[in-house]
């Protein structure tokens, strides 16, 4: 690691906020991932961070209230991957050989990658 930062999370009301320290500036900064809009925040103790990051997602909240728009939900369960049309075909015959969607398949891969 080059001591400028580590990364953590926080989850607050079905958000997810990513957590950085910058030693260079001794404070702790993020933002709200899975999201287009830019809702960040900061803090200089894990505490402020934390109430920092509530803070920042009610406020998007009533902004969005206010406003009559509907809040971004995070992590919606559908993203686009783009890959080579050969590895596509590849995948698509697979699935059919297992009898599975190709979703599926993907997701089944997926799983077995992630470790959070």
């Amino acid at each position: 690691m080059n001591g400028k930062k580590q990364g953590s999370y926080l989850h607050y009301k079905n958000y997810t906020g990513s957590v950085e320290f910058s030693e260079e500036d001794a404070v702790f900064h993020g933002k709200v991932i899975g999201v287009k809009a830019l809702i960040s925040f900061e803090g200089s103790s894990v505490n402020a961070i934390t109430n920092d990051f509530h803070k920042a997602v009610d406020e998007y909240l009533q902004f969005c209230a206010v406003k009559g728009k509907e809040p971004e939900k995070p992590f919606k369960g559908s993203f686009n991957v783009r890959i080579s049309a050969d590895l596509h075909r590849k995948l698509a015959l697979t699935a059919s050989a297992r009898g599975v969607s190709l979703n599926m398949l993907v997701e089944d891969a997926i799983q077995q990658s992630i470790s959070v």
